[in-house]
């Protein structure tokens, strides 16, 4: 198989995907506009029909499409085909509010399928690899996005959901697991755990693919000693079809975008403006491809940047930058944008561990922000007034990357809830 699972594809010119890209947004503007009364109605408001867009360059023309939007028209207003022509549906992991459903017939499984089976060969996957796949199954879109990736490539495929770690170390173990599928911080939990039992020796993990949640370059590095493997970052959201929108491949230089089947934008987030290349901004996706439940210029909230350079592993597709946090979990203190991602980032720099919680208030009118971080072992057995003193280095590290001061609380190990899926990382107790 080598270092490509689609070669053609995935080693395209540019300009071949650029003619994918522009004929199949001329295609999928036609078809929502024709079957979707909710799209052609927010076309209608915007002032703009299928003839007025002639290629990806008159993609400023068209509406975005958001999460609200999506909940709006919840459950079959944005579908583009008759309910008979579906065979699936998956469904965001949040529990407020309408849920968030996406649709797929069988060439949307099998188009999500590619984009996971191009992860698991990029992270140094093949026939003889053993996948085990730590994501939930069910509603959410991890564990059926990489078990159908995994099953392509033809591992053998673990589908392990998330949870009950006991049975994930045995299994780990006893079947010699070389590619693990999971969010990060469940993988440094299953690092921890590992230690704990001291059976590093019996893990035979060279690689992992992480995602699901934001993390940081310090947090790869640090599962990446403690489970011994290259740890490799995958991009997905379930409105969009779900992991596999966009994966590392071993240069590690950002994630490759599937843009055979999505086309990508960077826009300002205030001017809803787009960006050149390299400038930061605000994810947008358009996802041609899809027959079932295809958005266009749907806004992401993820926060990072794109290059469409060749890299250097041989692949075309345009790249995203690792996510540097999201709007709407960015939180604003004292008028100070702050990303959990920045956080996370100092803590791991002075050597604490990844399980810490960001609890935000307001008291007499003001923010106030306390980092709870837990010790390591080590730590914990040290005296009162080392304790003390490595709070005032992180408070220091913290004031010096954020510009505003937080307190920091070192706290016993274990006393910070684990998470077996996305990690509760923020707890926000101000009335606003």
């Amino acid at each position: 198989m080598g270092r490509y699972f689609q070669e053609e594809i995935e080693t395209a010119s540019r300009e071949q995907i650029e003619k994918w890209q522009n004929e199949g947004l001329l295609d999928v503007v036609k078809r929502v506009y024709e079957n979707v009364p909710y799209y052609r109605k927010k076309m209608e408001e915007a002032g703009v029909t299928p003839d007025d867009i002639k290629s990806a360059a008159d993609l400023p023309k068209l509406p975005f499409l958001t999460k609200d939007d999506l909940r709006e028209a919840y459950p079959y207003d944005l579908m583009a085909l008759p309910l008979k022509d579906c065979v699936r549906i998956q469904s965001t992991s949040g529990t407020t509010g309408r849920r968030v459903v996406d649709f797929y017939t069988h060439n949307d499984i099998d188009m999500w399928e590619n984009g996971c089976a191009r992860a698991i060969v990029a992270a140094g996957g093949d026939d003889e690899d053993v996948v085990q796949v730590s994501y939930g199954y069910g509603l959410f879109t991890g564990g059926p996005g990489l078990n159908g990736g995994s099953h392509k490539v033809g591992c053998l495929t673990l589908p392990m959901s998330s949870g009950n770690t006991d049975r994930q170390l045995q299994f780990m173990t006893d079947l010699g697991a070389t590619i693990l599928c999971c969010t990060p911080s469940y993988a440094s939990y299953l690092a921890e755990s590992i230690h704990e039992r001291n059976i590093k020796d019996k893990i035979k993990l060279k690689a992992g693919i992480f995602g699901a949640e934001a993390w940081s370059e310090e947090m790869r590095h640090d599962i990446e000693d403690r489970l011994g493997i290259k740890a490799y970052d995958i991009y997905g959201l379930t409105e969009i079809e779900g992991p596999g929108v966009a994966f590392e491949c071993a240069e590690q230089e950002g994630m490759h975008i599937c843009e055979d089947y999505f086309l990508p934008e960077i826009v300002d987030p205030d001017t809803l403006l787009p960006v050149p290349d390299g400038e930061i901004g605000e994810l947008v996706f358009t996802s041609f491809a899809k027959e079932a439940f295809p958005l266009i210029r749907y806004r992401t909230k993820d926060i990072t940047y794109i290059t469409r350079e060749k890299c250097k592993c041989g692949r075309t597709h345009a790249r995203i930058h690792r996510l540097m946090g999201r709007t709407d979990d960015m939180l604003i203190i004292k008028g100070v944008n702050v990303y959990p991602s920045q956080v996370e980032e100092v803590l791991i720099k002075h050597g604490m561990p990844s399980n810490y919680q960001l609890v935000v208030d307001r008291v007499n009118n003001s923010d106030t922000m306390e980092v709870n971080v837990e010790m390591t072992p080590e730590m914990f057995s040290d005296s009162v007034a080392d304790i003390t003193k490595k709070e005032k280095e992180i408070v220091n590290a913290l004031k010096s990357m954020l510009g505003i001061y937080a307190k920091v609380k070192l706290v016993e190990p274990k006393s910070i809830t684990r998470s077996e899926g996305k990690a509760v990382r923020v707890i926000d107790k101000r009335k606003i």
